[in-house]
């Protein structure tokens, strides 16, 4: 956001603004500094219950975070919105991540651990991740797939997001990449796209089971999948499981088609 920050000592007061970061603080061993996280931040899903809730991504309590004192706040250009951002600003030391790809990620993570203190931390968990990310064997030849992460209205993945480069690393192919961010699109939309796989995420909407029917429906011909979208599109330190899970979800769409 071209916006420079200055830490005059070590952070000792974090505020956490984005869920998938506040599970890479705790596992970068900054538990105990950290006094307040979001209404959606749920993991480590012990340790959250016990800070202060703020608000939401994209509603911040701000008498709230005034009453905790931070010395520094974290967020995201995508999950959080500019006008609490730019009011934060004003009185906060506020850092900010803009992630689209797996070595954004990793870039965030490092820098996050020079600016905390946790170096050392960051270096291991990056290397591990981008390590397991590089024997993930994509799927070949790659499937025509469309995400839908929204329900009334149908809202899938374009371009230029962390998801679809996941999906692309998965050889998935996003029938919807010509379109930007996470576009609405209809059924007429969907069924001309003809995609070979449909995946429903358990978030932001919860897609379940009891979903499928009616994608099956639009899209007769298509393998229709409930995944974990976490494992899509959270960029922190939850990386380091998502090869094993994205791997078994290559190997099961592979073998459902070929049947």
């Amino acid at each position: 956001m071209g916006n420079h920050i200055t830490l005059p000592y070590m952070p000792q007061r974090i505020i956490s603004l984005v869920p998938s970061q506040t599970e890479l603080l705790f596992d970068l061993g900054l538990g105990d500094r950290i006094v307040g996280v979001t209404k959606f931040c749920s993991h480590p899903k012990e340790e959250v219950k016990q800070k202060a809730i703020i608000g939401g991504t994209k509603n911040f309590h701000f008498e709230a975070i005034e009453k905790l004192q931070p010395d520094l706040i974290i967020g995201n250009k995508e999950e959080n919105y500019k006008e609490g951002i730019e009011q934060l600003q004003q009185s906060h030391a506020v850092w900010m991540s803009d992630i689209y790809v797996l070595e954004d990620a990793l870039q965030m993570m490092q820098q996050l651990g020079e600016i905390t203190a946790t170096g050392a931390k960051a270096a291991e968990l990056l290397n591990t991740i981008r390590s397991r990310f590089t024997a993930l064997a994509p799927a070949a030849p790659a499937v025509s797939t469309a995400y839908f992460i929204w329900r009334k209205p149908y809202m899938v993945v374009g371009d230029n997001n962390i998801i679809d480069h996941m999906l692309v690393r998965c050889g998935f192919s996003n029938c919807f990449a010509h379109f930007t961010r996470y576009p609405e699109v209809t059924s007429e939309q969907l069924q001309q796209a003809n995609p070979k796989l449909i995946f429903l995420s358990s978030e932001p909407y919860p897609f379940r089971e009891k979903h499928i029917a009616e994608f099956q429906k639009l899209c007769p011909q298509a393998l229709v999948k409930v995944v974990d979208g976490e494992m899509f599109s959270w960029y922190g330190s939850r990386l380091l499981r998502a090869p094993a899970y994205l791997e078994s979800i290559i190997q099961e769409v592979q073998q459902e088609l070929l049947t």
